[in-house]
């Protein structure tokens, strides 16, 4: 399976500084700053980007599961609101809303309910969220 890249790079202190995430792939580059983060500043910032993976996630692996099932879906749009909240260890996303609209003949609303439930438990990011081994290599520029 395909190994998957992103960088980031951020200048300066945490306040004043700022950085620039972009997708090895090329397809996004995005600028973030502590305001667009952590304020309602302009810019991206790593929790959107972790909604972002995960409508688009959710929504591949219900159209998928879908087909699995014997239903061609039209469409699925997912919209995921990330919760970060800020408590006495630090800052922690908490939740994510994932509100999903598809437009899928042929299929009752309990057999779909059934169905994204069973997504929402399998797609690779909902799994992620749960819990996985982060490996690191850290190393200081001269």
């Amino acid at each position: 399976m395909p190994k998957r890249k992103a960088n980031a790079e951020w200048k300066g202190s945490l306040q004043d500084g700022n950085g620039t995430m972009a997708l090895g792939s090329g397809a996004f580059q995005g600028a973030y700053s502590f305001s667009s983060r952590f304020e309602e500043g302009t810019g991206t910032n790593p929790e959107e980007l972790v909604g972002a993976a995960h409508a688009g996630c959710f929504s591949m692996a219900l159209s998928g599961a879908l087909g699995k099932n014997g239903f061609q879906p039209q469409s699925v749009e997912t919209k995921a609101t990330v919760h970060l909240v800020k408590d006495d260890s630090g800052f922690t996303i908490t939740e994510i809303d994932l509100q999903c609209n598809a437009h899928v003949p042929g299929i009752d609303g309990d057999k779909f309910s059934e169905i994204a439930e069973d997504a929402k438990q399998n797609c690779p990011i909902s799994r992620l969220l749960t819990g996985a081994t982060i490996n690191m290599t850290a190393r200081l520029k001269n």
